[in-house]
C-alpha cells in the first residue's frame, strides 16, 4: 500500500505562495518555508495600514490647511471654529486641495471666516 500524499495540491499552495511572493529580498521570494511567513507578515501588515491610510491623509491634509491658514494670519482652530459658525460643510480634503491649488479663493474663504469670528 502506498501513502497519499496529495502532492498536487500541496505544490499549487507551494507555487501560489512563491507567486505572492515575486519581488520579495533573499530567500523570501525562493524558498517556501520563508515565503509563507514573508506572505503572511505581508498581509498583516496591509491589513493594519489599510486602516491607517486614512489617519494618515486626514493628518495631511490637517497639516495643509495649517499652514495656509497661517499664512493667512490664521490659525487652524480658529478657523475650522468659523467655518462650522458658517455652517461651511467643506470637508478637511476638500480644504487642503483648495488651499493648494487655489491660493485666491481659499484666501477669500479665510476672510468670510474672519468676519464671522468678529
Amino acid at each position: 500500500m502506498t501513502r497519499v500524499t496529495n502532492g498536487v495540491a500541496t505544490k499549487k499552495r507551494r507555487k501560489r505562495v512563491l507567486k505572492q511572493t515575486r519581488g520579495f529580498f533573499g530567500n523570501k521570494s525562493r524558498l517556501f518555508r520563508y515565503a509563507h511567513d514573508a506572505v503572511l507578515r505581508a498581509g498583516a501588515f496591509a491589513f493594519r495600514d489599510r486602516r491607517k491610510k486614512k489617519t494618515v491623509f486626514r493628518q495631511l491634509w490637517i497639516v495643509r490647511i495649517n499652514a495656509a491658514c497661517r499664512a493667512a494670519n490664521i490659525n487652524y482652530s480658529r478657523f475650522m471654529n468659523g467655518l462650522k459658525k458658517l455652517n461651511i460643510g467643506l470637508d478637511r480634503k476638500q480644504l487642503s486641495e483648495l488651499a493648494m491649488r487655489n491660493e485666491i479663493g481659499f484666501n477669500q474663504l479665510v476672510e468670510q471666516v474672519k468676519k464671522g469670528l468678529v
